[in-house]
This record gives C-alpha cells, sequence and structure tokens, in this order.
C-alpha cells in the first residue's frame, strides 16, 4: 500500500472524527508530510488530552468499513456543498477546473483530488501526536488555524517502531537538553534569537575554529561584512524581487537599509575593491556571517527554527575551466567536515525554479558543472525538480543522525548571474576581462541549527573535543582537597578543559550530577589515591578504572582529542 496515501486517507478519517466531536469547527487543509500527515482546523480549541477522545472516534469510523468515494460536481454544486466552509470556499477559488472533485467517507466529504485508499477498514495503525498553531495559507495575515498531526503505518509493529523513535528523539530534544547542560536558552525579549551560554559558546567557537583550520589548509581568505546594507545594494542582487518577504528593515540617513538575510552581496563588493587576475583565480573568500531572516513565530522551534543565526559562508570565484576541480574539491570538504562528526549523508541536485535570473543556457551550464562533479565522485544523488536557489542550481546534503533522520546542512551553489549583476571581472591570460563563475557554499549550513543537530545527535554526549568540560574532578573527604587541586592544575597545565565538585555531598551523588552534565571523564580522589598518586576514573558509560596515572590519563585524553574520537 502507498504510504502517502493512507496517510492522506487518514488526515480524512481525523477530520471526520473532528467534525463529529466539534461540529462547528471549520475545515482547512490535510496533506500528508514526510513524517505523517496533520489536519488544520478553524474554531477548533483543544488541548493535547482531548486527542485521546478523537483517536476513539477514528477507530470508530474505521470499524465501520466505510469506502473513500469520490465525486465529481458542478463548480455552483460544490458551492452549495462548501456554503459552510470558509476556507475550502477560498481553495475552490484556486481552482480552474469545471468539474470539481470531493471525496466522501459516510457522511463526511471534503474538497479532495485523491487518491484514497479503498476503505477505512485499510487503515491498521495510527496515533495522533501533537497540536500546533498555523496561520492560513501560511500568512500572519489571515487566521491562527489549530493543527492537528498524526502518523500512519501499515501495520502496528512499523508504528510501535516508530512510536519508540519518538520517544528516543524526545530524550534527546536539543531544547531540553540545552536547558539541562547549560548551552543556551530563548526569550521572549529576542524571539528566534538563540543566547548562548558559556558552555555553549564554547562549542560555536569550537565548530568555527575546526573550520577555520580546514579552509587555512585549502587556501581561503576570511571576510567579515556588515550586517546592515542599502536597499539598492539588494535591488542589484536579487534578493529584493525574491527574499524581501524575509527580510528586516530600517533608515538610515532617510534611506531605506537591510539587515542581511545572506552574506554574498557583501563579499560581492569585497570582490571589487581591487582588480583581479587569472593568477588570484579560484579565489576563496569565507564568513562566519550573521544574518537575520523573518521567520512566522509558529515554525520558531528551538535552534532548528530561528530569526537570527551565523552561516558559515564562502565564496569561490573561479574561470569557468576551474569550476568543476572547485566544485569537487568542496565535495570533499563537506565528506571531511560530516564524517569527522561521525554523520552520513544523502544528495540533492535542485534544479532551476520557476522564479530565476538568467538564461536556460547559463542554468544548463551550471547544472552540467555540478552533475559532472558528482559522477566523477560517483556520488549518487536524487533531483530535485525546480528546487534550485534564484541564480543558480544547487547540490544540498541531507546529513543523517544516530537515529536516522535527516537535516539538510550543506550547499554548493553555481551561479553565473551575480557576477554579472555587479560585473565582477578578472584580467585573462589574453590581457582581456573575463567574467568569473561564482560557487556559494556552507556546510555548517547554520552554526545554530548545527549545534541542535549535534547535541540530538551525540544525545548531549559530546565527543571530547567539543565537549565544554572534558574532566571533573571530585573528592571524597574535605581533606582529598588539596591533592585534587594538585590534579586540577597538571589537567589544565596539559590543555584539558577541567572542572571540580568539592561541595559536602556524598560521591554518589556527585557522580550523578556529573552524568547529568553528560562530562566524559569523572575523576574520584579519595586517601588510597592520594597515598598512590593515582587516579579513579569513570567514564560518562559507566566503565570504572583505578591505579591510573595522572601522565596516563592526560595521553589518552591528547590521543582521543587528535583522533576526534567519538567517545
Amino acid at each position: 500500500m502507498d504510504l502517502e496515501t493512507l496517510r492522506h486517507s487518514t488526515s480524512h478519517v481525523m477530520a471526520a472524527a473532528v467534525k463529529k466531536l466539534y461540529p462547528d469547527v471549520k475545515l482547512g487543509i490535510g496533506p500528508a508530510i514526510e513524517e505523517g500527515f496533520y489536519y488544520d482546523f478553524g474554531n477548533l480549541n483543544i488541548k493535547e488530552e482531548d486527542l485521546k477522545n478523537i483517536e476513539k472516534e477514528m477507530h470508530r469510523i474505521i470499524e465501520k468499513d466505510e469506502k473513500f468515494i469520490q465525486k465529481s460536481v458542478s463548480r455552483k454544486e460544490a458551492e452549495k456543498l462548501l456554503k459552510n466552509e470558509p476556507y475550502k470556499l477560498d481553495l475552490l477559488k484556486d481552482l480552474e477546473d469545471d468539474k470539481i472533485s470531493f471525496y466522501y467517507t459516510g457522511e463526511f466529504f471534503d474538497l479532495c483530488k485523491g487518491p484514497h485508499i479503498h476503505s477505512t477498514k485499510e487503515i491498521k495503525a495510527f496515533k495522533l501526536t501533537k497540536l500546533a498553531g498555523a496561520y492560513w495559507r501560511g500568512d500572519s495575515d489571515n487566521d491562527m488555524l489549530q493543527r492537528i498531526y498524526g502518523i500512519a503505518f501499515s501495520s502496528e509493529k512499523e508504528l510501535k517502531e516508530y512510536l519508540k523513535l519518538l520517544e528516543e528523539a524526545e530524550k534527546r530534544n536539543h531544547v531540553k537538553l540545552g536547558k539541562q547542560l547549560d548551552l543556551f536558552s530563548i526569550h521572549p525579549e529576542a524571539p528566534g534569537m538563540p543566547f548562548f551560554h558559556d558552555k555553549g559558546t564554547f562549542i560555536f567557537n569550537k565548530l568555527a575554529e575546526f573550520m577555520r583550520k580546514e579552509m587555512k589548509k585549502r587556501g581561503y581568505e576570511e571576510n567579515k561584512t556588515p550586517i546592515i546594507l542599502n536597499k539598492y545594494l539588494w535591488e542589484r542582487s536579487g534578493h529584493w524581487d525574491h527574499y524581501k518577504d524575509n527580510m528586516y528593515f530600517t533608515k538610515i540617513d532617510k534611506q531605506d537599509f537591510a539587515v542581511k538575510p545572506m552574506n554574498c552581496p557583501g563579499n560581492l563588493l569585497v570582490y571589487k575593491t581591487k582588480v583581479r587576475s587569472y593568477r588570484d583565480l579560484p579565489l576563496k573568500a569565507g564568513e562566519f556571517g550573521l544574518v537575520h531572516r523573518h521567520e512566522l513565530s509558529g515554525v520558531l522551534n528551538g535552534l532548528f527554527r530561528v530569526r537570527a543565526f551565523t552561516q558559515d559562508d564562502a565564496h569561490v570565484f573561479c574561470e569557468e575551466e576551474q569550476l568543476k576541480d572547485s566544485i569537487i574539491e568542496l565535495i570533499e570538504l563537506c565528506d571531511f567536515i560530516y564524517h569527522s562528526f561521525k554523520l552520513e549523508y544523502e544528495v540533492e541536485l535542485s534544479t532551476k525554479p520557476g522564479k530565476a535570473m538568467g538564461s536556460q543556457e547559463i542554468w544548463d551550464k551550471a547544472e552540467d558543472s555540478l552533475k559532472d562533479a558528482l559522477a566523477t565522485k560517483k556520488l549518487k544523488y536524487e533531483i530535485s525538480e525546480g528546487a534550485g536557489a534564484f541564480y543558480g542550481p544547487k547540490i544540498d546534503f541531507h546529513v543523517k543522525d544516530a537515529l536516522g533522520r535527516k537535516w539538510q546542512c550543506g550547499t554548493i551553489q553555481v551561479d553565473f548571474s551575480m557576477p554579472e549583476k555587479f560585473d565582477l571581472t578578472y584580467e585573462g591570460k589574453d590581457g582581456t576581462k573575463h567574467r568569473p563563475v561564482m560557487v556559494h557554499r556552507a556546510i555548517y549550513g547554520s552554526f545554530e541549527r548545527f549545534i541542535g543537530i549535534l547535541i540530538e545527535h551525540y544525545s548531549g554526549n559530546f565527543p571530547l573535543w567539543i565537549s565544554p568540560i572534558q574532566v571533573i574532578v571530585l573528592n571524597l573527604t574535605d581533606k582529598n582537597i588539596k591533592f585534587c587541586d594538585i590534579i586540577v592544575s597538571k589537567l589544565k597545565k596539559a590543555g584539558i578543559r577541567v572542572d571540580s565538585d568539592f561541595k559536602a555531598e556524598t560521591m554518589n551523588k556527585k557522580i550523578r550530577n556529573a552524568q547529568l552534565q553528560k562530562i566524559p571523564y569523572m575523576i574520584t580522589i579519595g586517601d588510597k589515591e592520594e597515598e598512590n598518586g593515582t587516579l579513579a576514573v569513570r567514564t560518562r558509560d559507566g566503565n570504572v578504572r583505578f591505579g591510573i596515572k595522572p601522565e596516563d590519563l592526560i595521553k589518552e585524553i591528547a590521543e582521543k582529542v587528535e583522533n576526534k574520537d567519538a567517545n
């Protein structure tokens, strides 16, 4: 059975159940999505605990073995059927067909093209999962509706496996772990704009340090461009026409300015500050740039969906004959970075969208360059028709975490249009001016989002090399504190990030607190350790060793950090 059809049909059954229980509800839309299905309702205000009653009503409908029956009616008849459904009438305006398709399930009917399963009895396993708010048609000027999410599978076994996965995902929830580990917080004073605490800032800086090191090996320069730029720049780049609804604006000296949603226009200006030669190419310019994008409040989600974030952006300016090799180098860099975090990935090639800049010829050339590079690297990829950026096609990297969930992170975009718009040139070997090709790339994508992914991927158990605290020293009694201080000092001198807990509490409680903070190494010191000059070492996975020499532990940690060991 087609899973998408099953889930879409289940959304109809859910809508029928909601309509039965809450007759005054107004129907929105109810599509199948990658993670199940949802249905939007107007004039509905329920709580999570009400989902059980809706599930019970759905089971009653399923047991009736109601058939999904398609009927086509005239537009006039459709308007009559939907006279009390304002959102459906709004959708009806978009339909150009003379005959309008409805699906009936018992007494319930819905404006729908289908397809659907044959009968409700085919729905074997489902679960309503959560509630959310959603603006009608995604527009904040429209009504706020209540959205009910659910999941459906062909068997109870698949459903149980999925619910188990959800349970595990909830344990790894980055917002909860972010609070527990004191990494970041979100405040109403700046909605959608995360506040990184000391430990979270350490991880942020460690990611930047790691990327800088790899960029330096590959000959990158690093730029830093302003956050606010004049409106005419965004008009020139094309962002004004394609992106202004997601931008923030201000006025300076009576002129219109915009807070940057992307870093590329600023880096184009940097390129133009001097005459470039073919000898300078490929020119690789990186920027860890803070950008702001307007997101609806209803979709904000911890570090995953924010309004202010830092992109690990870079732009490669090259000759056409250097394009394929430049893309290959970027693919290899993405591969290296993701595997350093034990992340697998899948690749997607996105082609020309409906609203795009530039001729078909340059789009074909850009797409071919990406395909050639992928073929050379023997990478499998899916094609996403029409999902490219407005200035060029792109390769997107979807990383897979420890639970097998996919997250879109990296991107490589080929752009012939921006160099044209900004009149970028370089002096060629023939002494005349030529136009460079611009390749946009990001690997983390957003530092914020990538940190959120890592929190959930590792369940907060960060590898030693990015763990804010690597070791904590715990004393058994007060008389052991002096020796503990000596050990803390030795570890610090070795460059190890160390903390201590000398509170007047039991050792079991101190260990428990350290485990909750997911600290990789816990050193416990009592009279025996002090007498022998050794350490009792406990790792967060529960392994305990005694009689460990401080220098041996320092060497062990150094080797794990050097190898980016996952433990």
